[in-house]
């Protein structure tokens, strides 16, 4: 008997070495919450050109819209955990598992890669604020009309945030579909502020008729090298629109560090390359599992703890 089982154990090693080896066997699945053409498709996609290759395998996309990502995260939890199906996870995600919309929780997945990390943005008409410090100052003596897509997520919690944390009057927020009616909506006079990522309101920044003013994040961003950050004004607010990708919690260790190379050599060619620098983004925005991991577990606990301050979560 023990003979057999001796035989049996060494089977099992063997076989899932076998799998393991073989890993991808089939085409891989990437799901996303995106609509096509949406920026959460399209980096999905950018990732994918080069990373087929170093896996050789074919990829796809596959949109899973509705429920502010719940419905692509509700999917996932029913594909199987041998790494033939990737999910892009968002700011977005984190908000919806806060606010108890999907049956996804952290403990749910494994961080493979970071593909982007898009500072938040407030901006407005140019030529109505001197500078940032001007901004701020106005915004002590009476609120502001802020501009964002869609309701408890990461623009307004942002906005209500920075506000927060400045110590300044509270924003009275107007939502939009999107970021492209909501750079029209600034340039006409619609809100005051509106928060956006730097690619949203590209054409409008380039025809001088909306100045970036505040950026939400440590450090200044190359793409926008004069205007200052909350850091520097003295207010610990950095929110990000941050794309990645992540596996099943279950997927076998060795899967997930092949996924996790392939798709780091993917986003370090120039392709990527070029489609970050195309969107005011830079090689920093590319992470690991490690650096991706803590951030995901750090972005969680700030959208619980904001969307619960502002009222969303009893």
């Amino acid at each position: 008997m023990k003979h057999l089982l001796a035989i049996a154990a060494a089977t099992a090693i063997i076989g899932g070495e076998a799998v393991a080896q073989e890993f991808p066997a089939k085409t891989i699945e990437v799901i996303t919450h995106a609509g096509n053409g949406g920026g959460t498709d399209v980096t999905t996609r950018m990732m994918m050109i080069r990373a087929r290759r170093e896996l050789g395998t074919d990829m796809v996309v596959v949109n899973k819209r509705g429920g502010g990502g719940a419905s692509a995260m509700d999917y996932y939890l029913t594909q199987e955990p041998d790494g033939h199906s990737i999910l892009t996870f968002t700011i977005g995600h984190s908000a919806t598992v806060a606010l108890g919309k999907t049956d996804m929780t952290l403990d749910d997945v494994r961080p493979i890669a970071r593909g982007t990390d898009d500072p938040q943005i407030l901006m407005t008409r140019c030529g109505v604020y001197d500078s940032a410090q001007a901004f701020v100052d106005a915004r002590k003596e009476e609120p502001l009309t802020y501009g964002t897509t869609h309701l408890g997520g990461i623009d307004d919690v942002s906005a209500f945030m920075f506000a927060r944390k400045g110590e300044l009057a509270t924003p009275k927020i107007v939502p939009f579909e999107g970021g492209g009616e909501l750079a029209t909506q600034l340039v006409a006079g619609a809100v005051d502020v509106a928060v956006l990522n730097l690619a949203e309101a590209g054409s409008q920044i380039e025809a001088g008729d909306i100045c970036p003013i505040v950026v939400l994040a440590p450090e200044r961003m190359s793409g926008l090298p004069d205007v200052s950050t909350a850091q520097e004004l003295g207010i610990d607010a950095n929110f990000s629109t941050v794309r990645g990708f992540v596996v099943h919690a279950d997927t076998p260790d060795d899967v997930a560090a092949k996924i996790e190379e392939a798709l780091m050599n993917a986003m370090g060619h120039t392709v990527y390359q070029g489609f970050l620098t195309s969107v005011g983004l830079d090689s920093t925005s590319v992470a690991g599992s490690d650096v991706w991991g803590n951030q995901l577990t750090s972005m969680q606990a700030d959208m619980d703890a904001a969307l619960r301050e502002l009222g969303f979560i009893e």
